[in-house]
């Protein structure tokens, strides 16, 4: 899911969650975006197609993230394993990454820096960002007793502000006065948003469906923050190789959780008991999209990444009409606007302190 967002994670403003750690191979590519991304010359008009494609991708993968999850319930609840989901997600993320270094290994050989082999002082970093996504990934499920799909995509952008946050606190890195003004804004729709006019009830989301949402923000923003501090502390390194770690330790954990969790359902059952073809596409989805976010930030740019943000929540919403009779009020339409301005603002700012 959502892995490795130390950029991201939202899919998710400064790194979006849920994501997910692949996002952060951008901080290894920054120096390509700039060229990849310019809008004139022969290098823009070579870039566009997969700029475009990879885009679209990240729109559609975003958009149809809550769908299918709410989508893989039945009669209200998940009749599979959560935690063997989440297992399957870490795995297939730990596979690709183990694909691509293959890769690299095949054109440039093996390094130092793109070797697996490495020390214990290394690695025993990895385990506090895998408990921290572990815990935001259950979440992520378990929200939807409370919220419905497009409230979930509006809320999850609430990881900008603890990203943001914790950037100042443990990074020691000033935020501008764009940046603290887009936090306002996204605090404001994000409310205006859940108004609900028809109750007596102010919000639609009741009080534990704020709470798993500001908790989720927590993880994902603090579980992102540190995994960049462990990038740059060997900056050489390469990403696929630190992914591939961090993905173990993903898998282990999950493991652990599937023992404490369903250990009980997966012995009588089995492992893919209750799974169907939705479930399926659910864990591809999660799989890929921190694929999306981080070739979206190797082909294209940040502002990029903020469109297609905005467009899946406005996707999320429509098609939720459809499947789930979701209802689209002034409100929840005023308060994605606002949202979609803020995101917006908080890349600026970003963008214009990194000049």
């Amino acid at each position: 899911m959502e892995h490795r967002r130390a950029k991201d994670q939202e899919s998710d403003g400064i790194s979006q969650k849920d994501v997910e750690s692949l996002d952060r191979m951008s901080l290894s590519d920054t120096s390509a975006t700039p060229g990849l991304s310019t809008a004139g010359g022969s290098k823009g008009k070579n870039t566009w197609k997969p700029k475009s494609i990879v885009t679209l991708a990240l729109t559609l993968l975003t958009s149809s993230q809550a769908i299918l999850i709410v989508w893989s319930k039945r009669a209200g609840k998940y009749e599979y394993s959560v935690t063997t989901a989440i297992f399957r997600v870490e795995a297939l993320k730990c596979l690709l990454s183990f694909v691509a270094l293959y890769r690299t290994w095949n054109s440039q050989g093996v390094t130092e820096d793109n070797r697996l082999t490495t020390s214990f002082d290394e690695i025993r970093v990895y385990p506090i960002p895998a408990i921290l996504y572990l815990v935001k990934n259950l979440l992520q499920y378990y929200i939807f007793a409370y919220v419905d799909a497009p409230a979930y995509q509006i809320l999850k952008n609430l990881n900008i502000i603890s990203t943001g946050v914790l950037y100042r606190i443990i990074l020691k890195k000033k935020l501008s006065e764009i940046q603290w003004a887009a936090f306002i804004l996204l605090c404001a729709g994000c409310t205006t948003a859940q108004l609900n006019p028809l109750s007596d009830h102010v919000l639609q989301t009741p009080i534990q469906g704020w709470m798993m949402a500001i908790v989720m923000a927590l993880l994902s923003g603090f579980a992102g923050v540190y995994t960049e501090a462990i990038i740059k502390k060997r900056p050489s390194r390469n990403i696929y190789v630190q992914n591939f770690w961090l993905y173990i330790f993903g898998m282990l954990f999950n493991l652990v959780a599937i023992f404490l969790q369903d250990f009980g359902a997966v012995i009588n059952k089995g492992f893919f008991h209750g799974y169907s073809f939705i479930t399926v596409l659910m864990i591809l989805n999660h799989a890929l999209s921190g694929i999306a976010v981080s070739m979206v930030m190797k082909y294209a740019d940040n502002i990029v990444k903020v469109y297609s943000t905005s467009v899946a929540m406005l996707l999320t919403a429509i098609v939720s009409v459809f499947l789930f009779s979701f209802h689209i009020s002034l409100a929840f339409f005023l308060g994605s606007t606002v949202v979609s301005v803020s995101v917006y603002l908080h890349s600026v700012g970003k963008l214009q302190q990194q000049k």
